[in-house]
């Protein structure tokens, strides 16, 4: 896995291994890039559920103010502080090793980006969508990814589904604030 644009581009992230882990392939990266490629400068990006970090170090790689990196893992954290130091992008992060529930709760940092990609099937990711509109910028664009079968509402808060993207079995859907629709 290689950081595919900006300031890190071509460096190597380290990934983590088992079944427990799920990294978002670069053709799904690529596709959420390609979404928001004109959204992410001098923005805050959250990375809800960090796994390597991958995702929060290629919006700072392409310009994102900071990064967020959420887990309840040790060990992911740990490899996500790896990739940081490994792209020198430390001192545009912050991790926090938490459950997303207790981070939404504590969280002062309003959010221009969220990437949720939280384990599928387990119902977290309905959970997840029913509270981060709380921590998100009226401005703010809330990206998940999950499987096809797995539904969302259509409305979270003041956050509503604006488009949804399918790459084979899994879905990309992107949520804005209702005011602020494109």
């Amino acid at each position: 896995m290689r950081v595919i644009t900006g300031l890190a581009k071509g460096r190597r992230l380290e990934t983590l291994e088992g079944e427990d882990v799920r990294p978002t392939t670069d053709r799904i990266k690529e596709a959420v890039f390609s979404i928001i490629q004109f959204e992410t400068e001098g923005r805050t990006f959250l990375d809800l559920f960090a796994g390597s970090g991958q995702m929060g170090i290629e919006a700072i790689s392409r310009g994102a103010k900071e990064a967020l990196f959420v887990d309840n893992s040790k060990k992911s954290l740990e490899t996500v502080k790896r990739n940081l130091k490994n792209t020198r992008f430390e001192n545009c992060a912050k991790v926090f090793q938490m459950d997303y529930r207790s981070f939404l709760s504590m969280n002062s940092t309003p959010v221009d980006i969220a990437f949720l990609d939280p384990p599928y099937r387990t119902g977290i990711l309905q959970d997840c969508m029913a509270q981060i509109t709380n921590s998100m910028r009226d401005t703010g664009l809330i990206i998940t990814e999950n499987p096809l079968e797995e539904e969302l509402l259509e409305e979270y808060g003041n956050f509503v589904l604006d488009r949804q993207y399918r790459y084979g079995k899994i879905k990309i859907s992107t949520f804005r604030h209702k005011d602020f629709l494109k």
